[in-house]
């Protein structure tokens, strides 16, 4: 062991004024090591909320090898802000015979005094943290009753302009008059007392109509039927929602009908506040409404008299549920019976709107025994070293967007540290940027799920094969977990299939 070496390690989650550089951390720990061989563990733009830094990690893995006989840092908090995390480094340097020293902060971890008031500075440490966070989240409600717009784009029906409230740059929605000539006419459509979701989204993709550049479907018509944005918000309107028991930031008088509203989720509100309005937040908003307040109260009531949504329920009428495509349009299929009771597909979008020509005529059991073949023939080739090679590539996309996705995570961490000790101004451009990088990076992780190739171990291989000898006698579940690990989509017609696969 008398060839091991001391360790520094430095850590900073963002360059501020206030923040002590790493190159100045290093010379201080270099200070307190008076010369002697170190090696350097550097980790820039990570967050101290926990370890899953790279240096920090190869730093461990050094101490496991029994590389490593002393770990200086500029102060407790580089090591991590974790209680938790903090105490299991602690028992690590322990079990490997590593002494710990923070430059700045001189304890003996050797004694029970010194591991004691190591642990009380790294509670201080946590609760600086969590304190930032709370900030952020104070800083967040703080704003939703003001009535700025917190970030995300603009609702069909408008656009943004930069507006200044209480001397904070922040948004503010535009009318779009030729969108919002759509939007009334889709509330008009639907206060009829015989209009149904599909009479609407039939009419607009008739007209060649899009929202979004995409055409309308019935959870984004529902969504928009709900939203207060909309609404030329008057007293009406916010007495039907204090009947709801929605917490109302503005006064009565100050619903003029005018301004539409903002309704954002409260604190401690556990249900979708689409389905909801209880404790939910309703602030009046900068912007001018484009529904009269009747018409859009006809419209809200409806929708509360109708059958609620029901949640996503198990599947139970075919183990391709979630996996099966139209293979026109790319819309899920779903089951329909016949009066005979035969189990056929239909694409959604066909029954939705009729702007797809459908997938012809699918029977549920001959599809499902078709696809069974192809996971017999799949699998018989991915036993071959040429599939496992070829399924073990990497795809360079995936790790494009890996890369990507760990600098939006860095972008946001180093947003976060900023808000200590901001200023107003500071906290709106921030919750913006924040905002604008959360999507991102939605985006980025949707689309790694949408590439990943998953890999199977020997194990699971044995398990799959065993389940398809056995296919008959194997249970609905069973199968559906077969499927979930070998495919990605099937794309189906009456005489065509194309099967997406993981392996």
């Amino acid at each position: 062991m008398n060839n091991r070496i001391d360790a520094i390690y430095a850590r900073q989650s963002v360059d501020k004024k206030d923040s002590i550089s790493i190159e100045s951390q290093i010379e201080f720990c270099k200070y307190e090591l008076k010369g002697g061989n170190c090696k350097e563990y550097t980790d820039k733009g990570y967050s101290g909320k926990n370890t899953d830094r790279p240096k920090f990690q190869e730093l461990v893995r050094d101490i496991k090898r029994g590389l490593i006989a002393k770990v200086v840092v500029y102060k407790l908090d580089r090591i991590s802000r974790s209680i938790l995390d903090f105490a299991n480094m602690m028992e690590l340097f322990q079990q490997y015979n590593v002494e710990f020293v923070s430059s700045t902060e001189k304890f003996d971890t050797s004694t029970p005094m010194g591991r004691a008031m190591l642990n009380i500075c790294i509670v201080f440490a946590q609760l600086e943290r969590e304190t930032i966070q709370k900030r952020v989240t104070d800083a967040y409600y703080s704003r939703c009753q003001r009535g700025f717009k917190m970030g995300g784009k603009a609702p069909y029906g408008y656009h943004t302009e930069p507006i200044k409230l209480d001397g904070i740059n922040t948004k503010k929605l535009v009318v779009n008059p030729e969108e919002a000539a759509h939007v009334r006419l889709m509330f008009e459509m639907y206060a009829q007392p015989t209009t149904s979701y599909g009479d609407i989204t039939r009419y607009f993709a008739e007209q060649g109509i899009l929202f979004n550049g995409k055409e309308l479907i019935r959870p984004t018509l529902a969504q928009m039927l709900r939203n207060p944005v909309y609404v030329l918000a008057d007293l009406e309107v916010y007495e039907f929602f204090k009947s709801q028991g929605t917490v109302i930031v503005n006064d009565a008088a100050d619903f003029s009908g005018m301004n539409g509203c903002y309704l954002y989720q409260g604190r401690d509100v556990k249900t979708r506040k689409s389905m909801e309005l209880k404790d939910q937040m309703l602030v009046l908003a900068p912007h001018e409404g484009i529904v009269p307040a009747d018409l859009w109260l006809t419209c809200r009531k409806k929708l509360m008299n109708n059958m609620k949504i029901q949640s996503a329920r198990k599947a139970t009428h075919t183990w391709l549920a979630g996996k099966i495509k139209c293979g026109n349009c790319g819309y899920a299929l779903m089951s329909i019976f016949n009066p005979s009771g035969k189990q056929y597909l239909r694409c959604t979008k066909r029954l939705d709107n009729k702007s797809c020509p459908g997938c012809g005529k699918i029977i549920t059991s001959e599809l499902e025994a078709v696809v069974y073949q192809q996971m017999v023939k799949k699998l018989a080739s991915y036993k071959t070293l040429t599939g496992r090679k070829k399924a073990a590539k990497e795809n360079p996309k995936i790790a494009a967007l890996q890369v990507e996705l760990l600098h939006v995570d860095s972008e946001i961490e180093k947003l976060v540290d900023s808000l200590t000790g901001a200023n107003n101004v500071l906290l709106s451009y921030v919750n913006v940027k924040i905002a604008e990088l959360d999507g991102r990076k939605q985006e980025l992780l949707a689309r790694i799920a949408e590439l990943t190739v998953e890999t199977i171990s020997p194990e699971q291989v044995s398990q799959i094969s065993g389940y398809l000898d056995t296919w008959d006698s194997v249970s609905f579940d069973d199968k559906r977990r077969v499927v979930d690990l070998m495919i990605t989509t099937v794309a189906a017609k009456s005489d065509s299939l194309n099967i997406t696969w993981k392996i």
